[in-house]
Formats: C-alpha cells, sequence, structure tokens
C-alpha cells in the first residue's frame, strides 16, 4: 500500500513537471501581503489598507508568453486576514493554487503564461469585495513570443495605470460589494494620482515627447463598474483588447473596460508642438472621484519616466 501510495506520488510529481515546456524559462515571483495604512490621496489621508508588497498597486510582474511563473505568496505572521493570490493569466485550479492562507503561512504554486496580455491579479478570499477594494491587486504583462511587429509596434513609453474603488474606511463588505459607502476612484493607489489640475497637492503627471507613441496598459481593479477610458484631446492610435496582439482596434475615442479586465492602448501625440492629454474614465462619477490622469507630451519630458521598467511612477 505504502508503495502504492509512493508511486502515485511520483506519477502526479512527474506529470506536473512534465505539464511545462522543458526549455521554459522559469521565472521566480515572491510577493508578500502587508496589511497597512497607506495615503489614498495626495494630501496623505491614510486609509486601513491589505496590500501585495506594501504597495497600491502591487508589484508589476512581467513575463514573456511560453515564460512560467515560479510563485510564492507569503501572508505575513503579523496580519489578520487570510489571503490569497488570483492570478487571471493563469490556467490552474481554484480550489488548489487559488486557496487563502492564514497569516504566516506561505502558498506555492507554477502556471505557464499560454496567452500574451495584460491581466489583473487579485486577491479572492472571502470577502472578495473587501480584499480587492483595500488595494489587493496589481498588474501581470505577458510580452508576446514574437516580439513587436507591424500590427505590434515598439512603444517609445509605457505606464501602467490601475483604477480602483476607494470606500470609506469604515465600510462593511456587505456595503462594497453593493457600492454603498463608494467615496471615489484610486489610480494607483490614489486619488487623482496624476492630475495637478484638479488637485493642488498633485506633484506627478505622465510625460512623453511630442510624437513619441506611449502605451498604457489600463487594468480596471474597480469591484463592480466598468471604466469608459478615453484621452481627452487625443484618440487611441491602436487598441489591443485584453492586450492580446491579434485584438487590434484602431481609432477609438472610448474604451470601455468591464470589472477585472484590461487592454492596451497606444496614443500619439502631435509632433511639432507641445500637448496635454487627460487620460480619464469619462464616466464623470469616477472622473470627478479621481480616475484623471494628466499625460503631458513636451520635448523636455524626463528621458527616465515610462523606461527601463519604470512603468508605475511612485
Amino acid at each position: 500500500m505504502k508503495l502504492t501510495k509512493l508511486a502515485t506520488g511520483l506519477l502526479a510529481a512527474l506529470t506536473i513537471t512534465t505539464g511545462f515546456t522543458a526549455s521554459a524559462k522559469i521565472v521566480k515571483v515572491e510577493i508578500p501581503v502587508i496589511e497597512k495604512e497607506i495615503a489614498i490621496d495626495n494630501a496623505g489621508t491614510k486609509h486601513n489598507m491589505w496590500t501585495y508588497g506594501g504597495t497600491i498597486p502591487g508589484p508589476v510582474v512581467r513575463v514573456t508568453e511560453g515564460d512560467v511563473v515560479d510563485f510564492s505568496l507569503l501572508n505575513k505572521k503579523g496580519n489578520k486576514q487570510s489571503h490569497s493570490m488570483d492570478f487571471h493569466a493563469a490556467i490552474v485550479d481554484v480550489l488548489d493554487e487559488f486557496e487563502a492562507v492564514r497569516p504566516g503561512k506561505k502558498k506555492d504554486f507554477k502556471f505557464e503564461a499560454k496567452y500574451p496580455g495584460v491581466f489583473i491579479y487579485h486577491c479572492g478570499a472571502d470577502s472578495m469585495s473587501e480584499h480587492i477594494s483595500r488595494g489587493m491587486y496589481g498588474v501581470i504583462i505577458v510580452d508576446p513570443k514574437e516580439g513587436y511587429s507591424e500590427d505590434f509596434p515598439k512603444p517609445d513609453r509605457e505606464y501602467v495605470i490601475v483604477e480602483g474603488d476607494l470606500f470609506e474606511d469604515d465600510a462593511t463588505p456587505s456595503e462594497m460589494t453593493n457600492n454603498e459607502k463608494w467615496k471615489g476612484a484610486l489610480i494607483n493607489g490614489k486619488q487623482f494620482n496624476y492630475d495637478p489640475v484638479h488637485d493642488q497637492n498633485a506633484s506627478m503627471v505622465l510625460e512623453s515627447k511630442p510624437g513619441e507613441r506611449v502605451r498604457i496598459y489600463f487594468v480596471n481593479a474597480k469591484i463592480n463598474e466598468n471604466a469608459a477610458f478615453h484621452p481627452i484631446a487625443g484618440i487611441w492610435d491602436k487598441v489591443w483588447d485584453n492586450g492580446h496582439p491579434k485584438n487590434l482596434r484602431h481609432g477609438l475615442q472610448t474604451v470601455d473596460v468591464a470589472p477585472a479586465h484590461g487592454v492596451i492602448a497606444d496614443i500619439v501625440s502631435p509632433s511639432d508642438r507641445d500637448t496635454n492629454n487627460a487620460l480619464v474614465d469619462h464616466r464623470m462619477k469616477s472622473a470627478l472621484n479621481g480616475a484623471i490622469t494628466v499625460l503631458m507630451n513636451k520635448s523636455d519630458a524626463n528621458p527616465e519616466l515610462g523606461r527601463n521598467g519604470n512603468l508605475v511612477i511612485r
């Protein structure tokens, strides 16, 4: 009986091992869960939030199609909640890989990034509404194995924008689920994070030089409402639904992005003058409560922004 169990275990191990291509690149990703107070606006107002790695959104995970992600989630000992990791880029077992782990425990699993695109990752522990709304989300970018092409050109700059909800700090999970005590929209963790026009405390904007191709990896992390992603004073030159190179559309004014979905959107400014765009969620309730991002296209743009892995401006 012991031999049977051992053989079964070995067979299972071999099946798991051979489930991935032998030549696949292994990408090790370790993310701790940190429950903490964190500033949710440019004035420094703090809320009790739950985070991946201490930031909202969590760290950007970037791999190439076909890579194997070797993932570890550490729910730190001092935390009070159980947490989990749900990678939308993974094809696995929701009851196994995505199970919640208690404080002080660790969860390891692997998956192959089979589809290129931009995907959300988020906590799926009960209540999912509260875990996501308190900041437990991030982005995984899976670059296509074919690389750039005529239909998927290389950008000059790249930025990640994640829109999330902000509820009153005392909102219950049920109230969050029903969109009660909704306070505003977060862009990369703060209301009006990159909008000095509507928030005098804002000090950062996205930057590019006139005529550069700017690529936005946009993910909607709100739990109930779509985002109407629009570049004021511009037109999306190319948009890839879910970020897949084959899902290409041209010349769009507004892109509707469902909760837990993402798009890649390119914008190209006039090359003969300095201009500005406001990248907004055109639902006025969201825009005027935080979901506006200023993109400045100017000749003296900071060469470090949107390059060399600097995709989330903090």
